[in-house]
């Protein structure tokens, strides 16, 4: 069985307006790199936001791991999800470093815990001599990094990813997209990856949806 279901999902801003998406469906296998392409306005991050729990379809369903996370009787907060997302600006929380950017989400851990996801983490994302620089003393591929480590830190079931190279500049950008699909295949992260550059689905997805 796939182990992400979107069927049906519908979406609309106001009454006033057409779905924003209109009976979207589709499923994804564990350990696949999906990329979401589409033009501006196409509803791209709105699919994100309702996977996350970030806002509740106007119809359909969708499921993770087999459990249902939202249709016309059931809504999963996001916290319960399993979800790891990362934004198009980051987010990072300025007056913590990097190591306290990536901890934030392990509270539910003991501090041995805590130590070692972390520490396991920072290699992942090869960010060892960085561990106590804050944001603003990092370059941008750094700073998507640390992003990335504190979205996967938590041990998500599905991450999800907000257009992560639209800061970075042409050359950056390559180079970023081949350390991400590293990355994301030595974690076995099952991804959804939004973007309006076919260049990143093809550097770094198995496979692609048009919204």
């Amino acid at each position: 069985m796939s182990f992400v279901n979107i069927q049906e999902v519908s979406y609309t801003y106001t009454s006033k307006q057409p779905p924003i998406l209109n009976k979207v469906t589709f499923s994804i296998d564990q350990g696949e790199i999906v990329g979401i392409l589409g033009p501006s306005g196409s509803g791209k991050s709105t699919l994100l936001r309702l996977i996350a729990g970030l806002g509740t379809p106007d119809r359909g369903m969708i499921s993770i791991a087999d459990q249902v996370v939202v249709d016309g009787q059931t809504f999963v907060a996001p916290e319960d999800r399993g979800v790891g997302m990362v934004f198009q600006d980051y987010a990072l929380f300025p007056h913590l470093n990097v190591e306290k950017n990536i901890e934030f989400g392990l509270h539910r851990m003991s501090r041995t815990e805590r130590k070692a996801r972390l520490d396991e983490m920072i290699e992942l994302v090869q960010l060892q001599e960085f561990r106590k620089r804050y944001p603003h003393e990092l370059s941008g591929g750094q700073q998507q990094r640390v992003a990335l480590a504190r979205a996967l830190a938590p041990k998500p079931s599905l991450l999800l990813m907000d257009e992560p190279f639209s800061n970075l500049d042409t050359e950056l950008r390559s180079s970023i997209r081949d350390e991400l699909s590293a990355i994301l295949r030595k974690a076995k992260m099952t991804c959804l990856l939004v973007t309006h550059d076919y260049q990143d689905v093809k550097a770094i997805c198995n496979s692609e949806i048009t919204l």
